[in-house]
């Protein structure tokens, strides 16, 4: 029997770049807590709004945040993982000599941008709803940083980029992409797979009980880990290998759930 499900937002709750999910969303993930299995939200956006997008059941619910970094039930921090000063401010320092990338870094209580870009401050600000400040120079912001993440607005071709990132700062941190823009730079050892488990610990829940739901490389080590991975049919090339599904929409295999329940 399933007793915890754990979703990925951009790309599998959350399509085509929207930023709400819809009420029939809503609805079924709360049919699935009134049922006595635990839901949580598994993304690399921040807890705030991780928490204002599931508007109406956010205390219904458990929060996988920046990607693994922080994990949170009913308010209480379950872990936190911090990428240390030094390599933060090598990384950020590094990014600003690649045109056409902004980088967001992500402390507990904000994510921090510069102004240097109006569709991506408007898109940070105004479209996601991030809980935001805008600095002068990000390199002289302080930390603790949960996360760094960069976006190219212009540009879906991450991957040699992502490649010299990933040749220059691995292993002292994963650097992933989360999206069409997004390359996002994690805590060594965290990750949505080891949040999940610390969940699963949590409420005493086994691999074969927990279902997930990912489309992203940033959802390989969460979708091996559930005995019951879903990987989207448009997922990103290779995710599907690390699954044990495939499915169109989560909102069908919730109401499967529900009605083997029923």
């Amino acid at each position: 029997m399933i007793k915890l499900i754990a979703s990925d937002l951009d790309g599998t709750l959350l399509h085509n770049g929207a930023q709400e999910l819809s009420p029939y969303t809503i609805d079924v993930i709360r049919r699935i807590t009134q049922k006595g299995i635990h839901f949580i939200a598994a993304s690399g956006r921040q807890y705030d709004n991780e928490r204002r997008l599931f508007a109406g059941i956010e205390d219904e619910i458990s929060y996988i945040a920046e990607n693994g970094s922080l994990c949170v039930h009913k308010g209480e921090v379950i872990s936190r993982g911090i990428i240390p000063d030094d390599l933060a401010y090598r990384i950020m320092h590094e990014i600003k000599k690649e045109p056409g990338y902004e980088i967001v870094a992500s402390r507990e209580d904000t994510c921090l941008i510069e102004d240097n870009d109006p569709e991506f401050v408007n898109h940070i600000v105004n479209v996601m709803h991030n809980t935001t400040e805008i600095v002068d120079d990000i390199t002289k912001v302080r930390g603790p940083f949960l996360k760094l993440a960069i976006a190219n607005m212009h540009s879906h071709d991450l991957g040699p980029y992502l490649r010299h990132l990933q040749e220059m700062f691995s292993p002292a941190v994963k650097v992933v992409t989360s999206g069409n823009i997004w390359i996002d730079f994690i805590v060594p050892g965290y990750n949505k797979g080891t949040a999940l488990q610390k969940m699963m610990d949590l409420f005493g829940v086994k691999p074969e009980e927990c279902m997930a739901f990912g489309d992203q490389y940033n959802d390989v080590e969460m979708l091996e880990l559930a005995g019951q991975g879903y990987a989207m049919s448009n997922a990103a090339p290779g995710i599907a290998g690390h699954a044990r599904y495939v499915t169109d929409s989560v909102e069908e295999v919730l109401e499967d759930v529900l009605a083997g329940i029923d």
